[in-house]
């Protein structure tokens, strides 16, 4: 029963994704039956529904204008394997990582993007041509051609708003969508309303899966496409296991990120070859599978053999659905999905966060989702680094150790001891903090003796900090200073020991105490002995 409803459920949305991405509506069916089958089977969630989502209308339709369906088939099928090359490579888990800010940012770029697509519909309104595909040059076409709005159009619009918005309140066993389409639809061919349909814009709907077809692209071709597939791929997934994440919250389980990547990967090379597009995990489907009763799998199949039945017995009666209607689905789906209690929440946090997610949102709305979630991931992955190293630092503790004062008259002051330098260094020692780390040891006085560098809050160390720290060693050798390293961890220690750091010190070089060091150092006849 469960993927019954869903699969009710998933058929307008199933189309409207199709329309809105610049496909024929007939291929989110076949998505969502192709994808959503291969999701269920071979997925990491017992209760994930795959198919078309509103994250993919944009990078869809863009791919689609400049390289045509046949560019489409081919990016999605390098994206399915994509996806399974980052589930074998067991990279589920990092994927988890993308900062917060970036997919809020683009997700909710999505939603303004999708609501902007649909005012055309929405209103009825009669363009010269396609719409701009710029932001604002669409919003231009739209306010210079107001004045050719249908309001027949406009008012079943308005209706179909108004079921979506007040029916949850009144049943949320039958799909708010469904009531939605078949009232505006009924209405529109009883009182023949001047209304585009599906059938008016697209002709019939093809009610049968079609053969099997891998176009061929040009070499040159291909290599654009990359791109393109590797942000399908990473949306795909960012979605998918977001998806499966708040399935598990709502069941009590545990998804396998990695099986659920690869699963992933198949729908999306199986589903192009039978005409469809991009899929993912579908929240809201998800979510209404849970609901319905759904724990296994199987929920997810039934509901792919249903939208196959209702597609092959039913698709004729898909083309008298009004096209207005369809665009209050989808402003619906744009609400949700801009989560803009969300967005506005963020900005009482920190104010790079802030500036990750403008910028990851601006990108998207303006420019492009890939380049968005491109800047957006290394803008994001800078400011890290800059926060990495404002925790690292590098400070003289050399007055904690100094001469022992006892057997001296009282009053006598710990001193430090003369030709000995101790640093402590604090945090990640890695290439945001080496820069510092030279600064801090360049306002050394003079030449020390003794140069001891304490590292028991250095957990971890890359390739810039040790080639720092066998800088500074070789200078100091270089000016006659006994160099110690204190009180090193196991990350840094393996990695001073690969790249040959510690045979240049030397196995004396390495101490368990700052202690222990001036007391080498003493013998060594760097340190006058007390």
């Amino acid at each position: 029963m469960a993927g019954v409803i869903v699969g009710i459920v998933a058929l307008p949305l199933a189309i409207a994704f199709a329309i809105a991405s610049g496909l024929p509506p007939e291929r989110g069916l076949y998505t969502a039956i192709i994808a959503g089958l291969l999701v269920s089977a071979f997925g990491g969630s017992r209760v994930q529904i795959g198919g078309p989502t509103g994250a993919f209308v944009v990078i869809v339709y863009g791919i689609v204008a400049e390289f045509g369906v046949d560019g489409l088939v081919i990016a999605t099928i390098m994206a399915g394997v994509i996806l399974v090359i980052l589930g074998l490579a067991r990279l589920g888990t990092a994927i988890k990582f993308i900062p917060f800010p970036v997919t809020l940012g683009f997700t909710s770029g999505i939603a303004v993007v999708i609501f902007s697509s649909q005012i055309p519909d929405l209103l009825g309104l009669t363009l010269d041509g396609p719409s701009p595909p710029e932001f604002l040059d669409k919003w231009g076409a739209y306010f210079e051609h107001i004045g050719t709005s249908s309001p027949h159009a406009a008012a079943v619009a308005a209706l179909s708003l108004a079921i979506l918005l007040v029916w949850p309140r009144i049943s949320r066993r039958i799909p708010g969508p469904l009531v939605a389409i078949v009232g505006a639809t009924v209405l529109v061919q009883v009182a023949g309303l001047d209304v585009e349909t599906i059938g008016s814009r697209y002709g019939e709907i093809k009610a049968a899966l079609p053969r099997p077809h891998i176009p061929r692209i040009p070499l040159a071709d291909l290599s654009q496409l990359v791109a393109p597939a590797f942000a399908i791929a990473m949306l795909g997934a960012i979605e998918s296991l977001l998806s499966a994440v708040i399935a598990d919250g709502m069941i009590g389980g545990r998804h396998r990120s990695n099986v659920e990547l690869i699963g992933q990967g198949i729908a999306n090379i199986a589903a192009p070859i039978f005409g469809g597009m991009p899929a993912t995990g579908a929240i809201a489907r998800t979510a209404t599978n849970i609901r319905n009763g759904g724990r296994t799998p199987v929920a997810g199949i039934v509901h792919a053999i249903t939208l196959l039945l209702i597609t092959v017995f039913l698709g004729r009666w898909v083309a008298y659905i009004p096209m207005a209607t369809l665009a209050a689905i989808l402003v619906i789906v744009a609400y949700h999905m801009s989560e803009w209690r969300t967005f506005r929440s963020e900005f009482s946090g920190p104010r790079s966060d802030i500036a990750v997610l403008l910028t990851t949102f601006a990108l998207t709305v303006l420019v492009d989702l890939v380049v968005a979630i491109q800047v957006g991931v290394v803008l994001a992955a800078f400011l890290f680094m800059r926060r990495m190293s404002e925790v690292s630092n590098v400070t003289a503790v050399t007055a904690e150790f100094g001469d022992d004062v006892s057997g001296l008259p009282a009053g006598t002051e710990r001193g430090p001891i003369a030709g000995v330098a101790v640093y402590e260094i604090n945090g990640p020692f890695f290439f945001g903090a080496a820069e510092k780390f030279r600064d801090t040891l360049a306002t050394i006085g003079g030449r020390p003796r003794v140069l001891i560098l304490r590292m028991r809050h250095v957990m971890t160390m890359d390739s810039t900090g040790i080639h720092a720290l066998r800088e500074v060693i070789r200078r100091s050798r270089n000016d006659g200073t006994l160099v110690f390293l204190s009180e090193l961890r196991s990350q840094p220690l393996v990695a001073l020991d690969r790249a040959g750091v510690l045979d240049e010190i030397g196995e004396d070089g390495l101490t368990g105490s700052v202690e222990e060091a001036i007391e080498r150092a003493r013998a060594a006849g760097a340190v006058a002995a007390q």
